[in-house]
């Protein structure tokens, strides 16, 4: 019996087993146990709250009741990957040790929607890493490439290497080599493919996995964007020994950070926060203040450490956007 004033305990059911939730459609998951077998689940009760990448126990059905179980416990996350606005919250995926976001070179890559996408991760502690496909496309890769020169170069502090790792990618031509190489930065990680349709995150699926049959799509040239094909993430093992995964995920147009506080910005935008701690004051917003490290780079440059112009217009409107969201 529980003591007075405590709850009592729930019972664990002898019956459930651990499993990894690899792919959800609406409310049922596909639930994948420590042996590789595979089974449809669906939650207990209404609300769905597993999310691919999340450890549960689950229950298989009573005999003669089916073959779908129930999951009754999702247990504790390194950390969850989303997106939120003002209608609805996205779950990409838990449990990441890396993303990667993934553009082209064609379509046109959004510079707001991937400084979005960055600050989700660095909220989440979760290591990210940027890809510029289609180098095939001579001049419009030189033009993304060029447009990332801020990404590629920028630091936490002037002896520290750069923050983020900037890759080039071809991945229509792809040989052996080159899916060596994608395959070494996976390794013993478990990794989120991110980015908006059209820019190759099915293809490289299909260069890591060709049995995994993810359909390509074509770009449309009319709206300079893709078909969105894929519509949930999906958890994918790289090698037998099942120690390397990589997700595929939903493409997407915009990416809502309703859940990050305007406060919480300069902490995971590595260029802003390399100057923040120079202002004179301690709540300082970097928009207006005086005595200000972030606007004097802004104003007067840094040869070691800079601020686009670009960057701290992302950073000023987000800032507005955010502190209209009641926390």
């Amino acid at each position: 019996m529980a003591k007075q004033g405590q709850r009592p305990r729930a019972q664990a059911n002898s019956d459930t087993q651990t499993g990894l939730v690899v792919a959800s459609y609406g409310r049922h998951c596909v639930v994948e146990t420590p042996d590789g077998e595979r089974r449809i689940c669906h939650p207990r009760g209404k609300k769905s709250q597993a999310v691919v990448g999340d450890h549960v126990l689950w229950l298989a059905p009573p005999p003669g009741q089916g073959d779908e179980g129930t999951i009754e416990k999702v247990l504790e996350r390194r950390n969850v990957f989303y997106r939120q606005d003002d209608i609805r919250t996205k779950t990409f995926a838990a449990n990441l040790d890396q993303l990667l976001i993934l553009i082209a070179a064609e379509p046109v890559f959004s510079e707001v929607q991937l400084a979005r996408a960055l600050i989700a991760a660095e909220a989440a502690h979760i290591t990210p890493i940027i890809a510029l496909n289609k180098m095939d496309l001579e001049e419009p890769f030189l033009r993304a490439w060029e447009r990332l020169a801020p990404y590629r170069s920028m630091r936490d502090s002037v002896e520290d290497p750069p923050h983020y790792m900037v890759l080039p990618l071809s991945l229509e031509d792809a040989d052996e080599e080159d899916r060596d190489a994608i395959i070494g930065l996976l390794q013993g990680k478990t990794t989120l493919v991110l980015g908006p349709s059209g820019v190759g995150k099915s293809t490289l699926i299909n260069l890591l996995l060709p049995d995994a049959k993810v359909a390509t799509k074509e770009i449309s040239q009319a709206l300079n964007t893709g078909k969105h094909t894929t519509t949930s993430t999906t958890l994918y093992w790289v090698d037998e020994a099942r120690t390397t995964a990589i997700m595929d995920s939903p493409g997407f147009q915009e990416f809502g950070l309703y859940h990050i506080a305007p406060t919480q910005l300069p902490a995971c935008m590595p260029d802003i926060g390399a100057h923040a701690k120079n202002c004179k004051f301690y709540n300082c917003t970097h928009l207006h203040e005086p005595g200000c490290g972030v606007i004097d780079v802004v104003k007067n440059g840094s040869d070691d450490l800079p601020i686009s112009d670009n960057r701290y217009r992302i950073y000023s409107e987000l800032y507005d956007e955010l502190s209209q969201v009641g926390y």
